[in-house]
């Protein structure tokens, strides 16, 4: 269910307005909004002025130098094709602004406010008649509709997955656009198609929609693409004339006149490049860097500051992830084996200075995340799977394979040998083989070389089972390529997640994408079990609903073994040039660097004098 905040006649501008839940029933009336919160209230009245975690004050201008890895080859951020240029995502707005101090809540950006039916089988956004694109024409409804059916018909895959349940746009007013749905299940749905970027359909007339491009597209957001150097460097200008720059949503936000991005080979590199003041602004997500690299004399003179920020959000999945559309992958006792193979206690010690904690969820760092033994709500939805889920599930608290970290992981190996020669996998003259007589091999393909001294130990343990992997380093745009066509062993991603997750989770782990180029379901799973919980968890009627389906989920991926899970820290760890002004107040759901901070000209100055010695 959705909590509205209702607007009274003329309530813009009669004052505080009391939010309330909106229980979705036939006889109920569809209420019109100036936001949306999936579950709860919304914290902010329809009176608000700026979120709370701004300064309103902040003064703009600067530039703000940042880094990216790799490289690029289109400026249009949603499609397929290419790797898209960073920060390219700023040129554009949507039809809601998602505050970073709430689970999920939205507020009216493009859209001046929000209608949802009774029954939440339709949502119908009237636009703000002073929305204008960057060249200055307005934004319209039939822009609303062109990007929606753009983005699901020649967009990225993912648009697909998110938009599946829309089954008509259409423009049903001056400034309104209406969207039906196919049934009322979905609570998450409408705040979905709040996150919808809205495009310029005279801009786009004539022009291949999912082919790359250099050619800087029109947005209508806080900044135009500037200077582009392909492949290398991206410049974005601040738009001094952004029509949207007065809205209580970004009162103190985007206060930089410019950001660039340069391109650097690899982390090492682009290490280097920070503290020899190329670049402002760090995050730092390699511990041997952190606790070795930052003894610097910059550093010990306070010109470049160091941060630990308590991070809210669920982090995920980081993980070895397992194509199982490759033979040796299939068995469900092989996966476990590697498992087995992995000695994070070890690693973290040796490799990370002991900073990170094993990740041992899909929802890590959240409440989302399965816990103990499975409750009974959780043992009601998955008693009708029973037959087809490992009996353990139910009977045994889910735990990762443990060390005492000396590098003595023969217990554990040992393990990993019975559960292969279970599988059928037999050792020969030092050789894992299977009943055909053909070795166990495979490939770990990275596109970051610092993954390479956590690989090279793991390969040890697997050699000692009798398995021949080897490590394969390409650069982003191969790996990228060769993820996208599935065309890979074994590789290390992220599987991100939000405080609400939602459609999103079919185009991670639904049958239906497992074969789809380009989808999120890189592991290949086809598991009914997997797709009816996704489509529990998407028709979650309450919080409660929501928790359980997340718990039942993540225990079925935990215990089919799809991945060797990797590590977190539930924190960010970020360091910048002392250059910059920073609000009171800093948002739980969200590191807002890029749209919080400012530039202070009398740090900036001490800072290029230091520089410049």
């Amino acid at each position: 269910m959705i909590a509205f905040a209702r607007l009274q006649k003329g309530a813009l501008a009669a004052g505080t307005v009391l939010a309330f839940l909106l229980f979705f029933s036939s006889s109920a009336c569809a209420q019109t909004s100036y936001g949306l919160a999936l579950h709860g209230e919304l914290k902010y009245p329809a009176s608000f002025r700026h979120f709370d975690y701004v300064n309103p004050d902040a003064p703009k201008g600067g530039i703000l130098h940042l880094s990216a890895l790799g490289s690029f080859d289109t400026l249009n951020p949603f499609t397929l094709k290419g790797i898209a240029a960073d920060g390219v995502g700023l040129v554009f707005e949507t039809l809601m602004a998602r505050s970073q101090d709430e689970p999920f809540s939205q507020y009216g950006w493009i859209a001046q406010t929000v209608t949802v039916a009774p029954d939440n089988t339709w949502v119908s956004y009237i636009l703000r008649p002073e929305a204008r694109f960057q060249d200055g024409s307005p934004i319209t409804p039939e822009d609303v509709v062109f990007s929606f059916e753009t983005l699901r018909d020649k967009g990225h895959p993912l648009y697909r997955s998110y938009y599946k349940d829309v089954t008509h746009v259409s423009k049903t007013g001056p400034r309104e656009v209406r969207f039906s749905f196919r049934n009322g299940d979905n609570a998450e749905l409408s705040l979905i198609l709040g996150e919808l970027p809205i495009l310029s359909k005279n801009d786009w007339a004539g022009k291949d929609f999912s082919a790359t491009t250099l050619t800087p597209p029109l947005g209508s957001g806080p900044y135009k693409i500037g200077k582009v150097v392909p492949g290398r460097s991206i410049t974005l200008v601040r738009n001094k004339t952004w029509w949207a720059a007065n809205l209580p949503i970004n009162k103190g936000r985007f206060n930089f006149d410019a950001l660039t991005y340069d391109y650097y080979r690899d982390t090492t590199v682009a290490t280097e490049a920070f503290f020899a003041g190329r670049y402002d602004y760090r995050y730092e997500n390699i511990a041997k860097n952190w606790a070795l690299e930052y003894n610097t004399p910059a550093v010990r003179n306070g010109l470049i500051k160091k941060q630990v920020l308590e991070d809210a959000l669920p982090v995920g999945m980081q993980a070895f992830i397992f194509n199982i559309r490759r033979p040796i992958f299939r068995d469900r006792r092989v996966r476990e084996a590697l498992n087995d193979a992995f000695d994070f206690e070890w690693a973290n010690k040796n490799l990370a200075y002991s900073a990170y904690q094993r990740t041992e969820s899909y929802f890590e760092n959240s409440e989302l995340a399965a816990k103990g033994l499975p409750s009974a709500d959780e043992q009601a939805l998955l008693a009708p799977f029973r037959d087809g889920l490992p009996a353990d599930l139910f009977t045994t608290p889910f735990s990762l394979p443990k060390t005492d970290g000396s590098g003595n992981n023969r217990a554990n190996l040992r393990r990993a040998a019975a559960l292969l020669r279970e599988a059928g996998w037999t050792l020969k003259n030092g050789v894992l083989v299977n009943k055909d007589g053909k070795p166990f091999t495979f490939e770990i393909l990275e596109a970051q070389p610092a993954f390479e001294r956590w690989v090279q130990p793991f390969l040890r343990n697997l050699e000692r089972l009798g398995i021949h992997a080897t490590f394969r380093l390409a650069d982003s745009v191969q790996v990228q390529n060769r993820m996208d066509s599935f065309d890979f062993d074994m590789t290390s991603t992220v599987f991100g997640q939000s405080l609400s997750p939602g459609n999103e989770q079919t185009d991670m782990w639904g049958s239906a994408k497992a074969q789809q180029r380009g989808s999120r379901n890189l592991i290949g799973i086809q598991n009914p079990v997997v797709d009816s919980l996704i489509g529990t968890l998407i028709h979650a009627k309450t919080r409660k609903d929501l928790i359980t389906a997340c718990h039942a989920l993540d225990r079925v991926l935990l215990w089919q073994y799809y991945v060797i899970p990797h590590w977190y820290i539930g924190a960010y760890r970020i360091a910048y040039w002392d250059k910059f002004g920073q609000p009171a107040v800093a948002p739980p759901y969200g590191l807002a660097v890029i749209d919080t901070w400012w530039v202070d000209p009398q740090k900036a100055e001490a800072i290029n004098r230091a520089q410049n010695r």
